[in-house]
Protein backbone atom coordinates (compact mmCIF):
# COMPACT_ATOMS: atom_id res chain seq x y z
CA UNK A 1 0.00 0.00 0.00
CA UNK A 2 1.09 3.74 -0.83
CA UNK A 3 2.47 5.39 1.54
CA UNK A 4 0.86 8.14 3.80
CA UNK A 5 -0.35 11.57 1.82
CA UNK A 6 -0.09 15.02 3.10
CA UNK A 7 -3.30 16.58 1.56
CA UNK A 8 -2.58 20.16 -0.32
CA UNK A 9 -6.42 21.56 -0.67
CA UNK A 10 -6.48 24.06 -3.09
CA UNK A 11 -8.94 26.85 -1.53
CA UNK A 12 -11.92 28.10 -3.49
CA UNK A 13 -10.24 31.17 -6.29
CA UNK A 14 -13.27 33.88 -6.09
CA UNK A 15 -12.97 33.87 -9.85
CA UNK A 16 -14.49 30.81 -10.08
CA UNK A 17 -17.84 32.05 -10.16
CA UNK A 18 -17.52 34.83 -13.10
CA UNK A 19 -15.52 32.36 -15.58
CA UNK A 20 -17.90 29.34 -14.64
CA UNK A 21 -20.78 32.38 -15.77
CA UNK A 22 -19.07 33.00 -18.79
CA UNK A 23 -18.14 29.46 -20.30
CA UNK A 24 -21.69 28.47 -18.74
CA UNK A 25 -19.84 25.54 -16.52
CA UNK A 26 -19.88 24.69 -12.88
CA UNK A 27 -18.00 26.46 -10.77
CA UNK A 28 -16.28 23.36 -9.65
CA UNK A 29 -15.09 23.31 -13.19
CA UNK A 30 -14.22 26.61 -13.60
CA UNK A 31 -12.16 26.47 -10.36
CA UNK A 32 -10.67 23.13 -11.67
CA UNK A 33 -9.04 25.42 -15.22
CA UNK A 34 -8.22 28.41 -12.56
CA UNK A 35 -6.16 25.48 -10.72
CA UNK A 36 -4.42 24.56 -13.69
CA UNK A 37 -3.50 28.61 -14.38
CA UNK A 38 -5.81 28.98 -17.18
CA UNK A 39 -7.65 32.09 -16.25
CA UNK A 40 -9.18 33.58 -19.47
CA UNK A 41 -12.12 32.94 -21.00
CA UNK A 42 -10.68 32.25 -24.53
CA UNK A 43 -8.39 30.22 -22.71
CA UNK A 44 -10.58 27.88 -21.12
CA UNK A 45 -12.79 27.70 -24.43
CA UNK A 46 -9.81 26.39 -26.75
CA UNK A 47 -9.04 24.42 -23.58
CA UNK A 48 -12.06 22.45 -23.42
CA UNK A 49 -12.27 22.61 -27.56
CA UNK A 50 -9.07 21.72 -28.78
CA UNK A 51 -8.28 21.45 -32.43
CA UNK A 52 -5.82 20.69 -34.88
CA UNK A 53 -4.91 24.34 -35.75
CA UNK A 54 -3.69 24.19 -31.94
CA UNK A 55 -0.80 22.24 -33.81
CA UNK A 56 2.40 24.00 -34.88
CA UNK A 57 3.96 24.29 -38.66
CA UNK A 58 6.62 21.39 -38.88
CA UNK A 59 9.16 24.55 -40.28
CA UNK A 60 8.88 25.85 -36.70
CA UNK A 61 10.40 22.85 -35.78
CA UNK A 62 15.23 23.19 -36.03
CA UNK A 63 16.58 22.06 -38.70
CA UNK A 64 13.36 20.31 -39.83
CA UNK A 65 12.74 21.83 -43.78
CA UNK A 66 16.62 20.71 -44.36
CA UNK A 67 15.72 17.16 -43.36
CA UNK A 68 12.55 16.89 -45.28
CA UNK A 69 14.47 18.01 -48.49
CA UNK A 70 16.72 15.59 -47.97
CA UNK A 71 14.39 12.56 -47.33
CA UNK A 72 12.10 14.03 -50.43
CA UNK A 73 14.61 14.06 -52.67
CA UNK A 74 15.90 10.15 -51.34
CA UNK A 75 12.19 9.50 -52.44
CA UNK A 76 12.46 11.41 -55.50
CA UNK A 77 15.77 9.03 -56.11
CA UNK A 78 14.62 6.06 -54.96
CA UNK A 79 17.70 5.72 -52.34
CA UNK A 80 17.75 3.04 -49.73
CA UNK A 81 16.00 4.46 -46.86
CA UNK A 82 16.25 3.16 -43.19
CA UNK A 83 14.55 4.03 -40.16
CA UNK A 84 16.18 3.49 -36.75
CA UNK A 85 13.82 3.67 -33.89
CA UNK A 86 14.21 3.15 -30.09
CA UNK A 87 12.02 0.03 -28.73
CA UNK A 88 9.51 1.86 -26.32
CA UNK A 89 6.31 2.94 -27.36
CA UNK A 90 7.19 6.24 -28.61
CA UNK A 91 10.10 4.94 -30.72
CA UNK A 92 7.64 2.22 -32.27
CA UNK A 93 4.76 4.63 -33.17
CA UNK A 94 7.12 7.56 -34.44
CA UNK A 95 9.38 4.89 -36.63
CA UNK A 96 5.88 3.50 -38.21
CA UNK A 97 4.83 7.02 -38.64
CA UNK A 98 7.77 8.19 -40.45
CA UNK A 99 7.63 4.52 -42.70
CA UNK A 100 4.19 4.94 -43.10
CA UNK A 101 4.57 8.54 -44.71
CA UNK A 102 7.35 7.45 -46.49
CA UNK A 103 6.01 4.52 -48.13
CA UNK A 104 2.73 6.68 -49.01
CA UNK A 105 5.09 8.97 -50.90
CA UNK A 106 6.87 6.34 -53.16
CA UNK A 107 10.36 5.95 -51.12
CA UNK A 108 12.26 2.74 -50.74
CA UNK A 109 11.92 2.51 -46.60
CA UNK A 110 12.79 0.02 -44.38
CA UNK A 111 13.74 -0.66 -40.33
CA UNK A 112 15.68 -1.14 -37.51
CA UNK A 113 14.93 -1.71 -34.02
CA UNK A 114 17.93 -2.53 -31.51
CA UNK A 115 17.92 -5.66 -28.75
CA UNK A 116 16.99 -4.04 -25.62
CA UNK A 117 19.33 -6.50 -23.72
CA UNK A 118 21.85 -7.40 -26.58
CA UNK A 119 22.21 -3.99 -28.37
CA UNK A 120 21.35 -1.67 -25.39
CA UNK A 121 20.05 1.94 -26.17
CA UNK A 122 20.55 4.19 -29.33
CA UNK A 123 23.04 4.06 -31.79
CA UNK A 124 25.72 2.15 -31.82
CA UNK A 125 28.60 1.95 -34.69
CA UNK A 126 28.09 -2.34 -35.18
CA UNK A 127 24.53 -1.64 -36.20
CA UNK A 128 24.92 1.45 -38.37
CA UNK A 129 27.64 -0.12 -40.30
CA UNK A 130 25.29 -3.82 -40.61
CA UNK A 131 22.72 -1.06 -41.80
CA UNK A 132 24.89 0.77 -44.10
CA UNK A 133 26.08 -2.54 -45.44
CA UNK A 134 22.43 -3.81 -46.51
CA UNK A 135 22.68 -0.85 -49.09
CA UNK A 136 21.06 2.42 -46.26
CA UNK A 137 21.89 5.54 -48.07
CA UNK A 138 20.16 7.46 -45.58
CA UNK A 139 19.71 6.72 -42.14
CA UNK A 140 16.92 8.61 -39.63
CA UNK A 141 16.43 7.95 -35.79
CA UNK A 142 13.34 8.18 -34.33
CA UNK A 143 13.74 8.65 -30.36
CA UNK A 144 17.25 8.30 -30.19
CA UNK A 145 20.55 9.57 -31.42
CA UNK A 146 21.28 12.98 -30.05
CA UNK A 147 24.14 11.85 -28.18
CA UNK A 148 25.59 9.40 -30.98
CA UNK A 149 28.87 10.96 -31.93
CA UNK A 150 30.65 7.68 -32.56
CA UNK A 151 27.54 6.01 -34.05
CA UNK A 152 26.79 8.84 -36.46
CA UNK A 153 30.31 9.20 -37.68
CA UNK A 154 30.72 5.49 -38.24
CA UNK A 155 27.57 5.19 -40.53
CA UNK A 156 29.19 8.69 -42.57
CA UNK A 157 32.28 7.25 -42.98
CA UNK A 158 30.95 4.39 -44.58
CA UNK A 159 28.90 6.62 -46.67
CA UNK A 160 25.79 7.00 -45.63
CA UNK A 161 24.35 10.14 -44.49
CA UNK A 162 22.21 10.51 -41.27
CA UNK A 163 19.13 12.59 -40.19
CA UNK A 164 18.67 12.49 -36.18
CA UNK A 165 15.21 13.48 -34.95
CA UNK A 166 14.79 12.65 -30.83
CA UNK A 167 13.89 14.80 -27.93
CA UNK A 168 16.10 13.58 -25.14
CA UNK A 169 18.47 15.62 -23.56
CA UNK A 170 22.08 15.70 -23.99
CA UNK A 171 25.19 17.02 -22.26
CA UNK A 172 27.72 19.06 -24.91
CA UNK A 173 30.70 16.90 -25.55
CA UNK A 174 34.07 18.79 -25.03
CA UNK A 175 35.42 16.35 -27.72
CA UNK A 176 33.87 18.31 -30.63
CA UNK A 177 34.12 21.83 -29.18
CA UNK A 178 30.21 21.59 -27.99
CA UNK A 179 29.43 21.28 -31.86
CA UNK A 180 26.28 18.53 -31.79
CA UNK A 181 26.69 15.30 -34.15
CA UNK A 182 28.68 17.00 -36.50
CA UNK A 183 28.93 14.44 -39.21
CA UNK A 184 25.09 14.61 -39.24
CA UNK A 185 22.85 16.12 -42.17
CA UNK A 186 20.57 17.44 -40.07
CA UNK A 187 19.47 17.28 -36.25
CA UNK A 188 15.58 17.58 -35.57
CA UNK A 189 14.98 18.45 -31.94
CA UNK A 190 12.75 20.52 -30.34
CA UNK A 191 15.22 22.03 -27.75
CA UNK A 192 18.48 22.94 -29.71
CA UNK A 193 20.10 25.72 -28.75
CA UNK A 194 20.86 28.39 -31.21
CA UNK A 195 17.57 28.01 -32.79
CA UNK A 196 14.43 29.55 -32.36
CA UNK A 197 12.24 28.24 -29.75
CA UNK A 198 9.89 25.78 -30.72
CA UNK A 199 6.43 26.98 -29.05
CA UNK A 200 6.06 23.26 -27.98
CA UNK A 201 9.64 21.88 -26.01
CA UNK A 202 8.10 18.50 -25.02
CA UNK A 203 7.31 17.10 -28.01
CA UNK A 204 8.11 13.37 -27.92
CA UNK A 205 9.64 11.15 -30.43
CA UNK A 206 6.71 10.51 -32.53
CA UNK A 207 5.43 13.82 -32.15
CA UNK A 208 8.62 14.89 -33.82
CA UNK A 209 8.58 11.97 -36.51
CA UNK A 210 5.10 12.75 -37.06
CA UNK A 211 6.07 16.44 -37.57
CA UNK A 212 9.25 15.44 -39.93
CA UNK A 213 6.18 13.07 -41.90
CA UNK A 214 4.12 16.38 -42.54
CA UNK A 215 7.59 17.86 -43.74
CA UNK A 216 8.79 15.44 -46.28
CA UNK A 217 4.82 15.75 -47.47
CA UNK A 218 5.57 19.94 -48.09
CA UNK A 219 9.02 18.76 -49.58
CA UNK A 220 7.34 16.46 -52.29
CA UNK A 221 4.22 18.28 -52.63
CA UNK A 222 6.45 21.52 -53.33
CA UNK A 223 3.28 23.35 -51.90
CA UNK A 224 2.24 25.19 -48.61
CA UNK A 225 -0.48 22.10 -48.08
CA UNK A 226 0.40 18.61 -48.85
CA UNK A 227 -1.59 16.54 -50.98
CA UNK A 228 -5.07 15.26 -50.13
CA UNK A 229 -4.92 11.86 -49.77
CA UNK A 230 -1.31 12.74 -47.75
CA UNK A 231 -3.46 14.78 -44.95
CA UNK A 232 -5.49 12.26 -44.54
CA UNK A 233 -2.51 9.66 -43.47
CA UNK A 234 -1.32 12.57 -41.18
CA UNK A 235 -4.44 12.75 -39.80
CA UNK A 236 -5.54 9.65 -38.97
CA UNK A 237 -1.38 9.29 -38.43
CA UNK A 238 -1.99 11.19 -34.99
CA UNK A 239 -3.60 7.79 -33.40
CA UNK A 240 0.34 6.74 -33.20
CA UNK A 241 1.27 10.03 -31.94
CA UNK A 242 -0.68 10.09 -29.54
CA UNK A 243 0.50 6.19 -28.34
CA UNK A 244 3.63 7.53 -28.17
CA UNK A 245 2.80 10.96 -26.81
CA UNK A 246 0.88 9.19 -23.35
CA UNK A 247 3.07 6.49 -23.31
CA UNK A 248 5.81 8.64 -22.57
CA UNK A 249 4.75 10.07 -20.21
CA UNK A 250 5.34 13.90 -22.25
CA UNK A 251 3.47 17.17 -20.26
CA UNK A 252 -0.02 17.00 -21.75
CA UNK A 253 -0.67 20.61 -22.61
CA UNK A 254 -0.84 22.49 -25.63
CA UNK A 255 -0.02 20.97 -28.80
CA UNK A 256 1.02 17.25 -27.08
CA UNK A 257 -3.06 17.62 -25.65
CA UNK A 258 -3.98 18.04 -28.99
CA UNK A 259 -2.35 15.49 -30.50
CA UNK A 260 -3.20 13.22 -27.49
CA UNK A 261 -7.05 14.26 -27.65
CA UNK A 262 -7.52 13.62 -31.86
CA UNK A 263 -4.98 10.65 -31.74
CA UNK A 264 -7.57 8.63 -29.24
CA UNK A 265 -10.31 8.85 -31.11
CA UNK A 266 -8.53 7.59 -34.46
CA UNK A 267 -7.39 4.77 -32.47
CA UNK A 268 -10.82 4.06 -31.70
CA UNK A 269 -11.24 4.81 -36.23
CA UNK A 270 -8.01 3.78 -37.43
CA UNK A 271 -8.04 1.36 -40.08
CA UNK A 272 -4.72 -0.27 -39.96
CA UNK A 273 -4.92 -3.45 -39.08
CA UNK A 274 -2.39 -3.71 -36.19
CA UNK A 275 -4.31 -1.00 -34.44
CA UNK A 276 -7.17 -2.71 -34.25
CA UNK A 277 -5.82 -6.32 -33.34
CA UNK A 278 -4.32 -4.27 -30.50
CA UNK A 279 -7.52 -2.76 -29.23
CA UNK A 280 -9.03 -5.97 -29.45
CA UNK A 281 -6.51 -8.06 -27.66
CA UNK A 282 -7.00 -5.48 -24.84
CA UNK A 283 -10.11 -6.27 -24.68
CA UNK A 284 -11.08 -2.74 -25.92
CA UNK A 285 -13.20 -3.09 -28.83
CA UNK A 286 -16.17 -1.08 -29.88
CA UNK A 287 -15.44 1.00 -26.54
CA UNK A 288 -14.10 4.80 -26.64
CA UNK A 289 -10.86 5.13 -25.59
CA UNK A 290 -9.05 7.52 -22.67
CA UNK A 291 -5.61 7.89 -21.66
CA UNK A 292 -5.45 5.31 -18.89
CA UNK A 293 -6.55 2.72 -21.56
CA UNK A 294 -3.08 3.46 -23.46
CA UNK A 295 -1.16 3.64 -20.46
CA UNK A 296 -2.99 0.74 -18.99
CA UNK A 297 -3.72 -1.79 -21.66
CA UNK A 298 -2.22 -0.26 -24.93
CA UNK A 299 1.29 1.10 -24.36
CA UNK A 300 2.11 -2.08 -21.94
CA UNK A 301 1.18 -4.58 -24.86
CA UNK A 302 3.69 -2.50 -26.91
CA UNK A 303 6.55 -1.97 -24.48
CA UNK A 304 5.93 -5.75 -23.11
CA UNK A 305 7.92 -7.63 -26.40
CA UNK A 306 10.85 -4.90 -26.26
CA UNK A 307 11.20 -5.49 -22.54
CA UNK A 308 10.88 -9.00 -22.63
CA UNK A 309 12.36 -9.67 -26.41
CA UNK A 310 12.57 -7.72 -29.28
CA UNK A 311 10.45 -5.00 -30.50
CA UNK A 312 10.70 -5.62 -34.21
CA UNK A 313 7.27 -7.28 -33.62
CA UNK A 314 5.62 -4.11 -32.09
CA UNK A 315 6.66 -2.24 -35.34
CA UNK A 316 5.68 -4.58 -37.58
CA UNK A 317 2.25 -4.43 -35.95
CA UNK A 318 2.22 -0.80 -36.73
CA UNK A 319 3.40 -1.05 -40.36
CA UNK A 320 2.95 -3.99 -42.42
CA UNK A 321 1.27 -6.73 -41.22
CA UNK A 322 -1.86 -8.46 -42.61
CA UNK A 323 -4.94 -9.30 -40.77
CA UNK A 324 -4.14 -12.50 -40.01
CA UNK A 325 -0.31 -11.40 -38.57
CA UNK A 326 -1.69 -8.77 -36.57
CA UNK A 327 -4.09 -10.74 -34.76
CA UNK A 328 -0.92 -13.54 -34.37
CA UNK A 329 1.35 -10.51 -32.87
CA UNK A 330 -1.20 -8.89 -31.17
CA UNK A 331 -1.83 -11.91 -29.04
CA UNK A 332 1.73 -13.03 -29.00
CA UNK A 333 2.25 -9.42 -27.44
CA UNK A 334 -0.78 -9.90 -24.70
CA UNK A 335 1.09 -13.18 -24.05
CA UNK A 336 4.56 -11.31 -23.37
CA UNK A 337 2.66 -8.77 -21.39
CA UNK A 338 1.61 -11.48 -18.46
CA UNK A 339 5.00 -12.84 -18.55
CA UNK A 340 5.93 -9.07 -18.11
CA UNK A 341 3.91 -8.83 -15.29
CA UNK A 342 4.95 -11.93 -13.76
CA UNK A 343 8.71 -11.00 -13.73
CA UNK A 344 7.66 -7.36 -12.74
CA UNK A 345 6.29 -8.82 -9.54
CA UNK A 346 9.01 -11.35 -8.39
CA UNK A 347 11.60 -8.53 -8.60
CA UNK A 348 9.19 -6.12 -6.70
CA UNK A 349 9.23 -8.69 -3.98
CA UNK A 350 12.91 -9.48 -3.90
CA UNK A 351 13.30 -5.45 -4.08
CA UNK A 352 10.95 -5.02 -1.05
CA UNK A 353 12.98 -7.63 0.84
CA UNK A 354 16.61 -5.35 0.09
CA UNK A 355 15.05 -2.53 1.23
CA UNK A 356 13.90 -4.05 4.34
CA UNK A 357 16.93 -6.04 5.27
CA UNK A 358 19.43 -3.02 4.43
CA UNK A 359 17.12 -0.69 6.20
CA UNK A 360 17.24 1.86 2.82
CA UNK A 361 13.87 2.87 4.38
CA UNK A 362 14.94 4.72 7.22
CA UNK A 363 14.71 8.47 7.41
CA UNK A 364 18.42 8.75 7.15
CA UNK A 365 18.45 7.23 3.70
CA UNK A 366 17.23 9.42 0.94
CA UNK A 367 17.99 7.55 -1.97
CA UNK A 368 17.60 3.76 -2.80
CA UNK A 369 19.97 1.76 -4.91
CA UNK A 370 19.29 -1.98 -5.38
CA UNK A 371 21.21 -4.68 -7.82
CA UNK A 372 20.74 -8.53 -8.71
CA UNK A 373 21.89 -10.62 -11.28
CA UNK A 374 18.32 -12.55 -11.17
CA UNK A 375 16.74 -9.46 -12.59
CA UNK A 376 15.54 -8.90 -15.99
CA UNK A 377 17.21 -5.20 -17.35
CA UNK A 378 13.69 -4.96 -19.27
CA UNK A 379 11.77 -4.38 -16.52
CA UNK A 380 13.36 -2.82 -13.36
CA UNK A 381 12.51 0.25 -14.57
CA UNK A 382 8.96 -0.44 -14.00
CA UNK A 383 9.83 -1.75 -10.54
CA UNK A 384 11.37 1.38 -10.03
CA UNK A 385 8.62 3.53 -10.30
CA UNK A 386 6.66 1.24 -7.72
CA UNK A 387 9.49 1.25 -5.06
CA UNK A 388 9.39 5.40 -5.41
CA UNK A 389 5.42 4.90 -5.03
CA UNK A 390 5.69 2.92 -2.12
CA UNK A 391 9.06 4.45 -0.35
CA UNK A 392 9.11 7.85 -1.65
CA UNK A 393 12.44 8.10 -2.54
CA UNK A 394 14.44 8.13 -5.57
CA UNK A 395 15.14 5.19 -7.13
CA UNK A 396 17.90 2.98 -9.06
CA UNK A 397 17.55 -0.62 -9.72
CA UNK A 398 20.64 -2.48 -11.44
CA UNK A 399 20.42 -5.75 -13.34
CA UNK A 400 23.77 -7.63 -13.74
CA UNK A 401 24.77 -9.89 -15.93
CA UNK A 402 28.85 -11.13 -16.49
CA UNK A 403 30.18 -8.33 -14.54
CA UNK A 404 27.95 -5.77 -15.98
CA UNK A 405 25.38 -4.13 -14.76
CA UNK A 406 22.49 -2.20 -16.35
CA UNK A 407 20.50 0.20 -14.40
CA UNK A 408 17.11 1.95 -14.64
CA UNK A 409 16.36 5.46 -12.05
CA UNK A 410 12.77 6.98 -11.57
CA UNK A 411 12.97 9.96 -8.73
CA UNK A 412 10.58 12.30 -7.08
CA UNK A 413 9.42 15.86 -7.69
CA UNK A 414 12.37 18.43 -6.48
CA UNK A 415 15.30 15.64 -7.12
CA UNK A 416 17.07 16.12 -10.48
CA UNK A 417 17.92 12.33 -11.31
CA UNK A 418 19.85 13.26 -14.61
CA UNK A 419 21.75 15.59 -12.62
CA UNK A 420 22.42 13.07 -9.59
CA UNK A 421 23.63 10.78 -12.22
CA UNK A 422 26.27 13.24 -13.58
CA UNK A 423 27.31 14.00 -10.32
CA UNK A 424 27.59 10.39 -9.30
CA UNK A 425 29.55 9.56 -13.33
CA UNK A 426 32.88 8.42 -11.47
CA UNK A 427 31.14 5.06 -10.70
CA UNK A 428 29.11 4.46 -14.29
CA UNK A 429 30.32 3.54 -17.66
CA UNK A 430 27.76 5.93 -19.10
CA UNK A 431 24.16 7.69 -18.17
CA UNK A 432 21.57 9.85 -19.24
CA UNK A 433 18.34 10.34 -19.22
CA UNK A 434 15.74 13.25 -17.68
CA UNK A 435 15.30 14.76 -14.05
CA UNK A 436 12.34 12.05 -13.14
CA UNK A 437 14.00 9.34 -15.29
CA UNK A 438 17.24 8.04 -16.55
CA UNK A 439 19.33 5.10 -17.27
CA UNK A 440 22.80 3.97 -16.72
CA UNK A 441 25.21 1.20 -16.83
CA UNK A 442 28.31 -0.22 -14.88
CA UNK A 443 30.88 -2.60 -13.80
CA UNK A 444 28.92 -4.64 -11.28
CA UNK A 445 31.94 -4.37 -9.24
CA UNK A 446 31.18 -0.35 -8.71
CA UNK A 447 27.23 -1.61 -7.19
CA UNK A 448 28.70 -0.49 -3.68
CA UNK A 449 30.63 2.51 -4.51
CA UNK A 450 27.71 3.95 -6.76
CA UNK A 451 24.99 3.29 -3.74
CA UNK A 452 26.91 5.20 -1.15
CA UNK A 453 27.73 8.04 -3.89
CA UNK A 454 24.16 7.75 -4.73
CA UNK A 455 23.04 8.16 -1.51
CA UNK A 456 25.11 10.78 0.20
CA UNK A 457 23.94 13.01 -2.62
CA UNK A 458 20.44 12.30 -2.15
CA UNK A 459 20.97 12.51 1.82
CA UNK A 460 21.94 15.93 1.13
CA UNK A 461 19.33 17.58 -1.54
CA UNK A 462 16.14 15.67 -0.22
CA UNK A 463 14.27 17.02 2.78
CA UNK A 464 12.45 14.84 5.03
CA UNK A 465 9.30 16.76 4.06
CA UNK A 466 10.41 15.66 0.38
CA UNK A 467 9.90 11.73 1.98
CA UNK A 468 5.98 12.20 2.29
CA UNK A 469 4.35 12.43 -0.93
CA UNK A 470 1.54 14.93 -0.95
CA UNK A 471 -1.61 14.91 -2.73
CA UNK A 472 -2.83 17.79 -4.66
CA UNK A 473 -6.62 18.25 -4.41
CA UNK A 474 -8.46 20.61 -6.95
CA UNK A 475 -11.39 22.01 -4.73
CA UNK A 476 -13.84 20.33 -1.46
CA UNK A 477 -17.22 19.10 -2.69
CA UNK A 478 -20.17 17.49 -1.30
CA UNK A 479 -21.22 14.00 -2.39
CA UNK A 480 -24.49 15.45 -3.08
CA UNK A 481 -22.80 17.79 -6.03
CA UNK A 482 -21.12 14.18 -7.55
CA UNK A 483 -23.75 14.14 -10.00
CA UNK A 484 -23.38 12.63 -13.66
CA UNK A 485 -23.91 16.05 -15.57
CA UNK A 486 -20.80 17.27 -13.48
CA UNK A 487 -18.82 14.11 -13.75
CA UNK A 488 -19.90 14.51 -17.57
CA UNK A 489 -18.52 18.02 -17.96
CA UNK A 490 -15.30 17.19 -15.74
CA UNK A 491 -14.03 14.82 -18.51
CA UNK A 492 -13.65 17.55 -21.29
CA UNK A 493 -10.90 18.38 -19.27
CA UNK A 494 -9.07 15.37 -20.48
CA UNK A 495 -6.95 14.01 -22.05
CA UNK A 496 -5.51 13.33 -18.85
CA UNK A 497 -1.56 12.74 -17.65
CA UNK A 498 1.70 14.36 -17.47
CA UNK A 499 0.87 18.02 -16.86
CA UNK A 500 -3.02 17.50 -16.84
CA UNK A 501 -3.75 15.06 -13.90
CA UNK A 502 -6.89 14.01 -13.35
CA UNK A 503 -8.89 16.34 -11.06
CA UNK A 504 -8.66 15.06 -7.60
CA UNK A 505 -11.77 16.14 -4.87
CA UNK A 506 -12.42 15.58 -1.26
CA UNK A 507 -15.06 15.08 0.76
CA UNK A 508 -14.79 15.13 4.46
CA UNK A 509 -17.03 13.40 6.96
CA UNK A 510 -19.41 10.84 4.78
CA UNK A 511 -20.02 8.21 6.51
CA UNK A 512 -19.90 4.42 5.73
CA UNK A 513 -23.33 2.38 5.12
CA UNK A 514 -21.95 -0.84 5.17
CA UNK A 515 -18.52 -2.74 5.30
CA UNK A 516 -16.32 -2.81 2.95
CA UNK A 517 -16.15 -5.67 0.62
CA UNK A 518 -12.93 -7.25 -1.45
CA UNK A 519 -12.84 -6.92 -5.13
CA UNK A 520 -10.76 -8.61 -7.51
CA UNK A 521 -9.62 -12.16 -7.42
CA UNK A 522 -7.28 -11.84 -5.54
CA UNK A 523 -9.13 -9.48 -2.94
CA UNK A 524 -6.20 -6.63 -3.52
CA UNK A 525 -9.12 -4.11 -4.17
CA UNK A 526 -12.37 -3.09 -1.93
CA UNK A 527 -15.34 -1.16 -2.07
CA UNK A 528 -17.62 0.27 -0.27
CA UNK A 529 -20.58 2.63 -0.31
CA UNK A 530 -20.38 6.35 1.47
CA UNK A 531 -23.27 8.89 2.81
CA UNK A 532 -23.62 12.62 3.33
CA UNK A 533 -26.12 15.22 2.96
CA UNK A 534 -28.83 12.37 1.76
CA UNK A 535 -26.84 11.15 -1.23
CA UNK A 536 -24.74 7.81 -1.38
CA UNK A 537 -22.32 6.68 -3.85
CA UNK A 538 -20.11 3.55 -4.38
CA UNK A 539 -16.42 4.35 -3.56
CA UNK A 540 -13.60 1.75 -5.17
CA UNK A 541 -10.69 1.14 -4.07
CA UNK A 542 -7.62 -0.03 -5.88
CA UNK A 543 -5.21 -1.86 -4.04
CA UNK A 544 -6.73 -1.25 -0.88
CA UNK A 545 -7.89 -4.25 0.15
CA UNK A 546 -7.02 -3.71 3.54
CA UNK A 547 -10.31 -1.59 3.63
CA UNK A 548 -12.02 -4.51 4.19
CA UNK A 549 -10.48 -4.64 8.04
CA UNK A 550 -11.28 -1.40 9.51
CA UNK A 551 -14.11 0.34 7.11
CA UNK A 552 -17.64 -0.04 9.24
CA UNK A 553 -20.95 0.87 9.27
CA UNK A 554 -20.87 4.56 10.58
CA UNK A 555 -17.41 5.00 10.61
CA UNK A 556 -17.11 8.51 9.71
CA UNK A 557 -14.20 9.34 6.78
CA UNK A 558 -12.19 12.05 4.81
CA UNK A 559 -12.07 10.87 1.33
CA UNK A 560 -10.09 12.36 -1.66
CA UNK A 561 -11.54 10.59 -5.21
CA UNK A 562 -11.57 11.40 -8.88
CA UNK A 563 -15.59 10.90 -9.62
CA UNK A 564 -15.89 8.18 -12.83
CA UNK A 565 -18.44 7.34 -14.34
CA UNK A 566 -19.66 3.94 -14.46
CA UNK A 567 -21.69 2.41 -17.49
CA UNK A 568 -23.38 -1.32 -16.40
CA UNK A 569 -26.17 -2.63 -18.78
CA UNK A 570 -26.28 0.56 -20.73
CA UNK A 571 -26.89 2.66 -17.12
CA UNK A 572 -24.41 5.57 -16.23
CA UNK A 573 -24.14 5.94 -12.65
CA UNK A 574 -21.08 8.08 -10.47
CA UNK A 575 -18.76 6.08 -8.62
CA UNK A 576 -15.71 7.79 -6.23
CA UNK A 577 -12.29 6.39 -7.29
CA UNK A 578 -10.23 6.77 -4.46
CA UNK A 579 -6.64 8.63 -4.38
CA UNK A 580 -6.62 8.45 -0.52
CA UNK A 581 -8.79 7.54 2.34
CA UNK A 582 -8.55 8.33 6.39
CA UNK A 583 -10.77 8.55 9.50
CA UNK A 584 -12.54 11.98 10.00
CA UNK A 585 -10.99 13.76 13.01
Amino acid sequence: MDQARRWIVRSPDPRAADLAAKLRTSPILAQILLNRGITEVDDAARFLRPSLTQLHAPALLANLPRAAERIAEAIRQRSRIVIFGDYDVDGITGTAILWHAIRLLGGDVGYYIPHRVEEGYGLKPEAMRAIRGKGAELIISVDCGITAIEAVKAACDDGAEVIVSDHHEWTPDPATGGALLPECHAVVHPRLPGHTPYPNPDLCGAGVALKLAWGVGLAMAGAEKVAADFRDFLVNATAMAALGTIADVVPLRGENRALAHFGLKHLVQSRLFGIQSLIASAGLAGKNLDSEHVAFRLAPRLNACGRMGHARLAVELMTDADEKRSAEIAQFLGAQNVERQRTERSILDQAIEQIKANGFDRDDCRGIVLGSEKWHPGVIGIVASRIVDRYHRPTVLVAMTNGHGAGSGRSIAGFNLAEALLACGDHLEHHGGHAMAAGLGMASARLESFRTAFIDHANQRVSVDQLQPTLEIDAEATLREMTLPLVLEMQRLGPFGQGNRQPILACRGVEATAPAKPMGTTAAHASFYARADGATLRCIGFSRGSLVEWVRPGIRLDLAFVPIVNTYQNRQSVELHLRDIRRST
